[in-house]
C-alpha cells in the first residue's frame, strides 16, 4: 500500500471540537508535525474532515 505524509499547517485553537479531536487522533500536537499512514479510507476520511488544518503529501 501506498504511504501519505500529513503535516499540520493551520492550528486546531479556533476550530471546531470534533475537528479538534480528529486533528489530535492522527497524531498531530504541534504545528508543523508530519507523520506517515499507510493509506486507506478510514485515514483518508479523517483528513478529509481536517482538510482546510492539514497539507497531505503522497510517498
Amino acid at each position: 500500500m501506498a504511504k501519505i505524509k500529513v503535516t499540520l499547517t493551520k492550528s486546531p485553537i479556533g476550530a471546531i471540537p470534533a475537528h479538534r479531536k480528529i486533528v489530535q487522533a492522527l497524531g498531530l500536537t504541534k504545528m508543523h508535525k508530519t507523520v506517515e499512514f499507510e493509506d486507506g479510507p478510514a485515514v483518508r476520511g479523517a483528513i478529509r474532515k481536517v482538510s482546510h488544518l492539514v497539507t497531505v503529501d503522497e510517498v
